[in-house]
């Protein structure tokens, strides 16, 4: 019967007779006879039961690949990677031509991270299916991984070459873009993809990132509407576009977006990345339910390195930092003098830079100020930890937590036996691979302690590093060129916008009512805030006319105009940080409110430093009524700014010299913690 089904079969397949070996037809009968049942049971999710027929089949005809691949299949399923690759190695032997078991198997190589040999798996299933564009697509995305960005682009360009509707590779091209900062190239393919897909959420979600990044805003909100209306729990994107919305001061909808955003945190739904949360909600406890969650989720503890072996004790310490802003930014222009002061016979210092080369004069004076400055741009967060580890970083310092351009995977992956969290993030990583934060008591008062992952190292003064060669212009501004009224006070705040909420809004709107003839001189970050702002004035009875909004420009000369400024009022929940420590060394006066959470609290720890704690407030009544008695009493804001000018000069504030002996002392003190096989704990500075 197995012969004459074998003569009837090649009957209709149009082929001449041939000679038949019997004893192998009989096989294929018989595992086309058990197969379906196995199958039925997998798809039902009865692995091992399906699992055992396969067994069995493998028993009887041991060279049948396409048993073995449903078998690594299941392997995959049960989280077994090392049998799955065992299997796929098996039908490979049987089957060496089979481009589908090299593109399988490389599937798993990618999801166990072993890239080099997932590409090597893609290539070869290449060799027998050279037009497959699924394959080259995922020789792209291995490449990605590998930060070997122009050859990934090229895989995407072939994939497209054979197929230009693959959405995957159309996808992955414009993210690689995005991350390559080609941001308008990036906007014109996710466009293209939209047209072959217009429903495909993920595109419509990432341009809205991109169109961000370029400062569209208007564009990225309704981006971001768009994708909450198809789909409502999108992963973490309800705060950035709360937060984009802010950017342009757009408070549609705030109060019971805020209600929404702080129950889906405590409900532990996936709505928030945490830098957002930081100038939303000043609740230190839902802070530190987001970042927990965001982070369990984006950027768990990496267990693909092995542990770090015990290092011996050296001479120096070597301390590694790492940042995608050694340029012209706010968190360079604050520590350039800490990297030229630290003591190099005690201490080694590599920088390690994944953001661009500006080659601009702060790009060259940090560069200058290492021992070894490393370029790791096109560098995976595992190559990047790897050369940590291999260039005997002993304390790594992440400069950026999770703001624009962080690499949070390295530290995932253990860069150095201590890291720490310092300076570009204000809040707990929630991390359990960040080891320490660098805080002051005002930021984090003992009481607090509990909101954060990281053990506190107390400084004695402020946490916040200056450069007290910062140059101030001796261009002398007038108020004509600054756009402001030759009389009248006024008021300042050059806060990012959005920072701006609408209950400090409220306020200002109340102060400008007090204050006959002042004006608020903002900063003009876009032309819509500028726009949204005024409307919102109008509509507290305040005329739009009283709102002066700057322009960005160079640092120096920034520092020089705001000296035609005569009391800079800060926001809350997010405080001015490097704008506060600006506004104070040109000699500007700052009114704050302290809020509960780390980025609620940095101008108040600065204010200390500076020796003006009379100008901290903790609520709003009190912070209201400052501002107006400081505006309407002239001898009392003249003789505060006479006490900011001696004190800018004596304070430890702007006293890198003391501040870098400090932060050394307190690295010292994690090495020796380390070396005397302790665990982090608490680090107070004035104790040691």
């Amino acid at each position: 019967e197995a012969a004459y089904e074998a003569m009837y079969e090649r009957y209709h397949a149009d082929l001449p007779p041939d000679h038949l070996e019997i004893t192998e037809v009989a096989k294929r009968s018989d595992v086309a006879t058990r197969l379906p049942s196995a199958l039925a049971l997998h798809r039902k999710g009865r692995l091992d039961e399906a699992a055992a027929i396969y067994r069995a089949i493998l028993c009887d005809y041991p060279e049948n690949s396409d048993v073995l691949q449903l078998l690594a299949g299941i392997a995959v399923q049960q989280n077994d990677m090392t049998g799955a690759i065992a299997l796929f190695d098996q039908a490979i032997a049987v089957s060496p031509g089979s481009s589908e078991l090299y593109n399988n198997r490389a599937n798993v190589f990618l999801g166990l991270k072993r890239y080099e040999e997932a590409l090597e798996s893609y290539r070869q299933a290449l060799v027998f299916k050279p037009e497959d564009a699924d394959v080259w697509s995922n020789c792209g995305n291995v490449l990605k991984r590998l930060g070997r960005y122009e050859e990934a682009l090229s895989m995407f360009d072939r994939t497209l070459g054979i197929k230009p509707d693959h959405t995957d590779a159309l996808f992955n091209k414009a993210m690689l873009l995005h991350v390559l900062k080609r941001n308008k190239d990036a906007l014109s393919v996710f466009d293209e993809l939209l047209e072959f897909k217009p429903d495909n959420i993920s595109a419509i979600c990432n341009r809205g990132h991109v169109l961000a990044e370029m400062k569209q805003y208007e564009d990225a909100v309704h981006a971001y509407r768009k994708t909450l209306s198809l789909k409502p729990d999108y992963a973490f994107l309800f705060s950035r576009y709360l937060h984009t919305s802010m950017k342009i001061c757009d408070w549609q909808d705030y109060d019971r977006n805020l209600v929404r955003l702080r129950e889906s945190i405590e409900n532990g739904e996936k709505v928030a990345t945490p830098f957002p949360v930081l100038s939303l909600l000043d609740l230190p406890d839902i802070q530190r339910k987001a970042v927990d969650l965001y982070v369990s989720v984006r950027y768990p503890e990496n267990h693909h390195l092995s542990e770090i072996p015990k290092r011996s004790r050296r001479h120096k310490i070597c301390i590694g930092y790492f940042s995608a802003d050694f340029h012209n930014h706010a968190t360079t222009q604050l520590i350039a003098e800490l990297f030229e002061r630290h003591d190099r016979s005690r201490f080694e210092l590599i920088a390690f830079s994944f953001g661009p080369d500006s080659r601009s004069k702060m790009r060259m004076r940090i560069s200058a100020s290492f021992d070894r400055f490393v370029d790791v741009r096109n560098c995976s967060d595992l190559e990047v930890a790897e050369l940590s580890r291999e260039l005997g970083i002993d304390i790594a310092v992440d400069l950026k937590g999770f703001t624009t351009d962080s690499r949070t995977g390295i530290f995932a992956y253990r860069a150095a036996p201590v890291q720490v969290n310092y300076l570009g993030y204000p809040g707990t990583m929630g991390a359990p691979y960040i080891d320490y934060l660098i805080a002051d008591k005002v930021l984090v008062p003992a009481r607090s302690g509990q909101y954060y992952t990281e053990k506190i190292v107390w400084m004695p003064d402020s946490y916040q590093v200056n450069d007290a060669h910062r140059k101030i212009s001796e261009r002398a501004f007038t108020r004509r060129e600054c756009g402001l009224p030759e009389q009248g006070f006024v008021f300042a705040c050059f806060n990012n916008n959005y920072k701006i909420t609408p209950d400090v809004f409220d306020v200002w709107m109340r102060i400008l009512k007090r204050v006959e003839g002042s004006v608020l001189w903002l900063l003009e970050d876009n032309a819509t805030s500028a726009e949204n702002l005024r409307r919102e004035a109008a509509a507290r009875g305040v005329s739009g006319e009283r709102l002066v909004f700057a322009k960005r420009m160079p640092l120096a000369e920034h520092l020089s105009r705001h000296r035609q400024a005569d009391l800079f009022l800060d926001t809350l929940p997010c405080n001015a940080h490097t704008t506060a420590s600006d506004a104070l060394w040109a000699g500007l006066p700052v009114v704050t409110r302290m809020g509960e959470s780390f980025a609620g609290r940095v101008a108040a720890s600065l204010l200390h430093a500076v020796g003006l704690p009379e100008l901290v407030t903790t609520t709003t009544k009190e912070y209201e009524s400052l501002a107006i008695a400081l505006a309407l009493d002239s001898e009392r804001l003249r003789s505060l700014r006479e006490k900011l000018e001696r004190n800018r000069i004596t304070a430890p504030l702007f006293d890198t010299e003391r501040f870098t002996g400090y932060l050394e002392a307190a690295y010292e003190a994690m090495y020796e913690r380390y070396h005397a096989d302790l665990p982090p704990d608490h680090i107070d500075i004035t104790g040691l």
